[in-house]
C-alpha cells in the first residue's frame, strides 16, 4: 500500500472538519484505537500487551461482537481504556440507507447499554464507521445525535496481507506525531502484522517520551 495512504492529507481533514481526525496538542500523546473486536483470540493479548506499557487506547467495537464477548467488552473498560460504537455488523455506509444505518448503530448502542459496569449501563458517544465511509448524510444525523465521529491520522494497514510486519511498524512510526490517533485492528485477520507490530510502535514512542491515552467522549 502506498505509504502516501498511511497518513491522511489535510486536504481531506478540511473537507470534513467536523469529524476527529487528530487532537491538536504540543504534548507527546499519540491516541491508539482498535477496531472489529472484542475478539477472544486478539483482544485480552492487546490488553495485556497496552497494560505492559501503561497505554490506554480506545476500542471501537462491534456490537454482534459485544454480544457474543461481553466478558472480553468489560475487561476493555477494567483496564481503564474507552470504547466506541462500530457499528452492529460491521455496515459500510456508502451501501446501506440511511434510516438501516443508524438503526444498526442504535442496536449496537443497546448492546452496549444492557453491559453493566461499575454499577451503571456502559454509553459511549464515539462512533468510528466501518471502512471510515459513510455518507455526508448519515454523519450530519449521527452529529446532530451528539456522536463524536472518530476517523483517524494514521492507519498502519495491519490487516493487508501484502505488506509485511516490519512494514506495518514502520506505517506508524515514520508517520504519527503529537495528537496522532492511530488505528489498529484487534482482529484474527489483522493478527499476524498487529501483533508484531503494536509492542514495537509502544517501545519506541515510550523511549522517546510519549503517552498512550484514550480518546475523551
Amino acid at each position: 500500500m502506498p505509504t502516501s495512504f498511511v497518513k491522511i492529507p489535510v486536504v481531506i481533514k478540511k473537507m470534513f472538519p467536523n469529524y476527529v481526525w487528530d487532537i491538536s496538542t504540543t504534548e507527546k500523546i499519540i491516541y491508539l484505537t482498535f477496531d472489529d473486536g472484542p475478539t477472544p483470540e486478539i483482544t485480552n493479548w492487546t490488553l495485556d500487551t497496552l497494560k505492559a506499557y501503561n497505554a490506554k487506547a480506545t476500542f471501537f467495537c462491534i456490537g454482534n461482537n459485544v454480544e457474543k464477548h461481553p466478558e472480553i467488552f468489560l475487561n476493555i473498560l477494567k483496564e481503564g481504556h474507552a470504547i466506541g460504537n462500530h457499528t452492529h455488523n460491521h455496515l459500510k455506509g456508502w451501501k446501506t440507507k440511511n434510516n438501516d444505518y443508524l438503526a444498526n448503530i442504535k442496536q449496537a448502542q443497546e448492546i452496549f447499554e444492557k453491559q453493566q459496569f461499575e454499577g451503571q449501563p456502559v454509553t459511549t458517544n464515539l462512533f468510528r464507521p466501518p471502512y471510515g465511509k459513510l455518507k455526508p448524510n448519515q454523519g450530519k444525523q449521527l452529529l446532530a445525535l451528539n456522536y463524536k465521529i472518530v476517523m483517524w491520522d494514521i492507519i498502519s494497514f495491519d490487516w493487508d496481507k501484502d505488506i509485511t510486519e516490519e512494514q506495518c511498524v514502520e506505517n506508524v512510526i515514520s508517520k504519527a506525531v503529537n495528537g496522532s490517533v492511530v488505528v489498529f485492528h484487534d482482529s484474527l485477520k489483522a493478527a499476524r502484522n498487529m501483533q508484531y507490530a503494536l509492542p514495537k510502535v509502544l517501545k519506541h514512542f515510550t523511549y522517546k517520551g510519549y503517552r498512550f491515552e484514550a480518546i475523551p467522549n
